[in-house]
């Protein structure tokens, strides 16, 4: 291996005392690849043993904690018993070659799809219709949908079903979860004031629900975990909406999440370097920002348009992200790692080929995605 590379496969121990055998980290990657009733399928089993074999820490596909909260198709689930059998299977292929795994445990709110949900019902923190261009389902669709209110016993109740879901992570072999809080799911609209209007002690202080999601999975890993069970947050820190969460809100919400027993911190951008949108901290990067209200107290995940050695080079040397999560490079290439170990960094595919008889070692429903176009990235036919 080029030595130059060498800073990504230093190892990073986290602050339960785990420690990760390198730097790069499988993002929480929609497959549509999961049984129509949310079990692991055979498909999302392959697809993901490739992907985790050479990461530090691999994270699964955002795994919903009540059917309600379906956002796409294809989805696996962690809202019931009968689902262990399936995480038992994808824990031990997630693992299979050194890698640590975990969960991504989340809900789609307002983003969730009435086909998929119970009696079509979906809900949110308040009333919201969203229109096809406002969707954020990677199948895309057109027809818009509205979201009720949830009531304060649906929303006691959502609290505990991500409880339930790190318990069932836990019984699965799993090394930790990852509380979804980004991507305009439930947890950020609860933080958004776009998709929190409400009047109530929920709407007064838009930071309890995700912090009370928080402590409810803390409190379930002291109950049937150890001390050395994984838990992370993940977030978005500026929205397009108005009013939306801006990067005064994100410090807000930073410095609440670090006197928190977590073990890191995971910002969800298209682009690494991105920079702030406005507000006082207008034109600064966004990754920056963070690393800096986060002052060492956890490590801080970074993603977003890492398409070469050289780009998860540069994101680890900038000094502001302590490891680096692979997306869509990682479903291109799923050798990538292993191409920088053996100095083969100039043969990584960084381009989708609709052509490739191999189709990427894709599972058929994710490649079918890629092939429509449903994801920003380089492509062999549109140079």
């Amino acid at each position: 291996m080029d030595k130059k590379f060498e800073p990504l496969f230093e190892k990073v121990t986290l602050p339960n005392k785990v420690e990760l055998r390198n730097k790069l980290v499988l993002a929480p990657l929609t497959h549509a690849s999961s049984n129509d009733d949310g079990t692991i399928s055979d498909a999302e089993i392959d697809y993901i043993k490739k992907r985790s074999k050479d990461v530090g820490l691999a994270i699964s596909a955002a795994s919903n904690v009540a059917d309600i909260g379906k956002a796409f198709p294809g989805q696996p689930s962690v809202a019931h018993d009968s689902n262990l059998d399936g995480l038992k299977r994808l824990a031990e292929a997630m693992k299979q070659n050194g890698a640590t795994a975990i969960v991504q445990i989340h809900h789609g709110g307002a983003q969730s799809m009435p086909y998929l949900t119970p009696n079509e019902d979906v809900v949110a923190p308040s009333p919201i219709t969203l229109h096809g261009d406002r969707a954020h389902s990677p199948s895309y669709e057109k027809e818009e949908h509205h979201a009720r209110e949830m009531t304060q016993e649906e929303i006691e109740h959502t609290i505990k079903a991500f409880g339930e879901a790190t318990r069932r992570v836990i019984e699965a072999g799993f090394d930790g979860v990852e509380i979804h809080g980004a991507n305009h799911y439930l947890i950020q609209q609860f933080v958004s004031p776009y998709y929190n209007r409400r009047d109530d002690a929920w709407g007064e202080n838009r930071l309890k629900f995700p912090m009370k999601v928080v402590d409810e999975v803390i409190n379930t890993v002291k109950a049937h975990a150890d001390e050395h069970f994984i838990v992370g947050y993940r977030f978005s820190p500026e929205e397009a909406e108005s009013p939306g969460i801006t990067m005064e809100i994100t410090e807000e919400l930073v410095k609440n999440l670090i006197e928190k027993p977590l073990d890191f911190l995971h910002v969800s951008l298209m682009k690494v370097h991105s920079k702030t949108r406005e507000g006082k901290y207008q034109g600064e990067e966004r990754i920056k920002l963070l690393h800096q209200w986060i002052d060492g107290r956890m490590p801080l995940i970074g993603i977003g348009s890492i398409f070469t050695a050289e780009d998860a080079l540069e994101a680890i040397e900038s000094g502001n992200v302590d490891l680096i999560a692979l997306g869509r490079e990682i479903l291109l290439d799923h050798h990538f790692i292993h191409k920088i170990q053996n100095d083969k960094a100039d043969n990584i595919l960084s381009e989708f080929d609709p052509d490739r008889d191999d189709k990427h070692d894709l599972p058929p429903k994710l490649w079918e995605q890629f092939n429509k176009g449903l994801y920003p990235l380089p492509r062999t036919d549109r140079r």
